[in-house]
C-alpha cells in the first residue's frame, strides 16, 4: 500500500490550470502507477477534501539533444481532479 505522498507528487502551477481553478478543478502530477481511486483518497487524505471526479493522462517523454547525445525525458501522468462544490484547495501564490 502506498502512502499518499508517494501517490501525488506535487500540485501543478499553469495558466491553463490557473483558469480550471474557476470550475473547482485542479491539476497534480501523479505516480505513473497510481490509478483514479488511489488519487482520489490521497488527495482527500492530504487535503480534507471531497473529490467528485479524477481524470488522468500519461504525457510522453520528449527527445532531447544535449552535443552529440540523445536522450528522453521521462514519461510521467497527470491527474485533473474535480472537487465537490464548496471545496477549495489553498494553492499558494508567488
Amino acid at each position: 500500500m502506498k502512502k499518499p505522498y508517494d501517490i501525488i507528487k506535487h500540485i501543478m502551477r499553469t495558466e491553463k490550470g490557473s483558469e480550471m481553478l474557476t470550475e473547482n478543478k485542479y491539476i497534480f502530477h501523479v505516480a505513473i502507477d497510481a490509478n483514479k481511486i488511489q488519487i482520489k483518497q490521497a488527495v482527500e487524505e492530504i487535503y480534507n477534501v471531497t473529490v467528485k471526479k479524477v481524470n488522468t493522462l500519461k504525457v510522453q517523454g520528449k527527445w532531447k539533444r544535449v552535443r552529440y547525445k540523445e536522450g528522453k525525458t521521462p514519461d510521467w501522468k497527470k491527474a485533473i481532479v474535480t472537487l465537490k462544490q464548496g471545496d477549495k484547495i489553498e494553492v499558494a501564490t508567488t
